[in-house]
């Protein structure tokens, strides 16, 4: 029985035309015969997820207008549900609801997640759904201590994930981590200083007062 490798989601026709065309397919071509990209979380991926606070989110109409938005929380809003499902609370927002509108007449997503600081990128294909009205669900992806109003959840259902290599992706930090990051520089400058403050007191001690004979 001959499986369909998970890079048939995304190497149609016509892009394996192209392939052929511009010299990639034979590369390609490799890959799907080892069965192509990855179709399950394993550790390499629930890591990078564990550090993600910034995912796009696309999805298309029936006509095939595409629509990407941005999602984004604490550190691991998006949870791992099992091997094949991963969550996240969708909190309110300017409540134009394209991405709603759009699961509801046609499943297919994508996601786009993006590590800038250090020059890493995983995208995701897969079907996504909007569970509505689901408070346990809700309190279990809801990141904890995270002031915002959530409005419904996202469960997203892989079909294939990759790795892209880090060709023209420009390396930015988080403003989070470079605060968190200069504090602790800030410490360990207050506590140098205060050494050698303390080294310098032992070695050049201030004068010693002279006591008079009648003292």
């Amino acid at each position: 029985m001959t499986t369909t490798p998970s890079t048939e989601i995304a190497f149609t026709p016509s892009v394996k035309a192209v392939q052929e065309r511009r010299g990639s397919r034979g590369a390609y071509r490799r890959l799907e015969q080892k069965g192509g990209w990855r179709t399950t979380v394993i550790p390499e991926l629930a890591a990078f997820l564990a550090d993600c606070n910034s995912v796009y989110f696309a999805t298309a109409n029936t006509l095939g207008q595409p629509y990407i938005q941005h999602r984004g929380g604490p550190k691991g809003f998006i949870r791992v549900i099992d091997e094949n499902t991963l969550g996240f609370v969708d909190f309110t927002g300017n409540r134009q609801y394209i991405s709603t509108g759009n699961l509801g007449e046609n499943p297919r997503a994508f996601l786009f997640l993006p590590d800038y600081a250090n020059r890493r990128r995983i995208k995701v294909w897969g079907t996504a759904r909007i569970v509505e009205g689901d408070a346990e669900l809700t309190r279990r992806l809801m990141p904890e201590g995270y002031r915002a109003e959530p409005e419904q959840v996202i469960l997203f259902a892989i079909e294939a994930w990759s790795i892209n290599c880090p060709q023209h992706i420009p390396q930015k930090l988080d403003a989070a981590d470079l605060a968190a990051a200069l504090e602790r520089y800030r410490s360990r400058i207050d506590k140098l200083e205060a050494e050698v403050a303390r080294l310098r007191a032992l070695l050049h001690p201030g004068p010693t007062a002279i006591r008079g004979d009648g003292e």
